[in-house]
């Protein structure tokens, strides 16, 4: 089988993350809501073709660029999405534009737009790519659905560069009925401390981020994709348990493992499976990064973009530190995930 190495990284996040990985992050614990911090995408794409892309779509070409000029990859074999509430932004647009008109006289533009696969496919069409070409909508785990894709293809020496991202936006419909709905904290109810949340909901934000996957070693190179795993339903007594299992088919065990990468959201009903995990890896260093990040469906990106910064930079940001064990050099971290007790991922990555 094939090696799959992290070649290359673009992400557009709540964070100042287009020129890199911040040397120290922003925080602002008053807020429900990360705003993004927006690209000049006059650098990416005309104020023309601007006008007419959602922010995902933006987001995404943005991030799958500076991932494959990283990388200094142009040919692609396939091109892998994972998104969780797609172009919502035009989905809204469509759906407001059918009751303002009464169903009558409708221009199809933002339904062309709306569908989940517009990030995958302006990407191609912008490369001239004619290969491989998939998105996965599939909960919190989308951009997981997306990296098992990619990994299985390299396993069977299908292909030797591709690119995977995972991509979500957010409208100000969307996040009012989210509000009603709890997943977001209710508005003026800061200060929101993650580690240690005692109320329900989350923060919540947006954001697109992309790994060049390559069968082949480069000065460019993060860390290698070893494995990944998604499960649907996890009972919370056998978190522990499953992870160990999943180091286990690596022929790894917990003391192998030098980091763990759990999704601390601020939930108080749901960080209970990230505790029960932090409780087994109790001797290795918790990193978490969604206080950074925000929630959304495909956060995980970003908590794999980290993953990857520790490794080739060989150090935890303070900031992103759940616990203060310390190891003298990083080789291999375990990724955890899950959202509001469901869509449950185990990824590892190793140098």
């Amino acid at each position: 089988m094939a090696k799959t190495y992290i070649n290359g990284i673009g992400c557009v996040s709540a964070q100042a993350t287009v020129d890199g990985f911040p040397s120290e992050f922003a925080l602002d614990e008053n807020t429900n809501f990360l705003e993004l911090v927006k690209p000049e995408y006059k650098d990416y794409f005309s104020p023309i073709a601007s006008r007419r892309m959602a922010k995902g779509v933006k987001n995404g070409i943005v991030a799958s660029t500076l991932a494959m000029k990283e990388a200094g990859i142009e040919n692609l074999d396939a091109i892998i999405t994972g998104t969780g509430m797609g172009c919502i932004e035009d989905s809204d647009k469509f759906l407001k534009a059918i009751i303002d008109n009464n169903e009558q006289f409708l221009t199809p533009t933002s339904f062309i737009q709306s569908t989940h696969n517009t990030v995958a496919s302006t990407i191609a069409i912008n490369l001239g790519c004619k290969a491989y070409n998939f998105t996965y909508v599939n909960g919190a785990v989308s951009f997981e659905s997306a990296l098992v894709d990619a990994k299985l293809q390299f396993d069977a020496d299908e292909v030797s560069n591709v690119l995977v991202g995972g991509i979500d936006e957010m409208t100000e419909y969307t996040k009012s009925l989210f509000k009603l709905a709890g997943f977001i904290k209710p508005d003026e109810s800061g200060p929101h401390k993650i580690l240690g949340s005692h109320t329900k909901a989350t923060v919540f934000s947006e954001g697109a981020t992309f790994f060049m996957l390559s069968d082949t070693k480069t000065e460019s190179t993060y860390a290698e994709l070893v494995d990944i795993e998604t499960i649907n339903k996890l009972e919370l007594s056998k978190v522990g348990h499953k992870a160990i299992e999943f180091l286990k088919a690596n022929n790894l065990t917990q003391h192998d493992i030098d980091a763990v990468v759990l999704g601390f959201d601020g939930d108080v009903e749901f960080d209970e499976y990230y505790k029960e995990l932090a409780r087994e890896f109790a001797f290795t260093p918790q990193v978490y990064y969604k206080h950074v990040s925000g929630e959304y469906n495909t956060a995980s990106a970003f908590g794999l973009y980290v993953g990857s910064n520790v490794l080739k930079n060989q150090e935890i940001p303070q900031q992103l530190k759940v616990n203060e064990v310390e190891k003298p050099s990083y080789h291999k971290i375990l990724l955890y995930n899950q959202y509001r007790g469901i869509d449950h991922s185990f990824t590892l990555i190793s140098i």
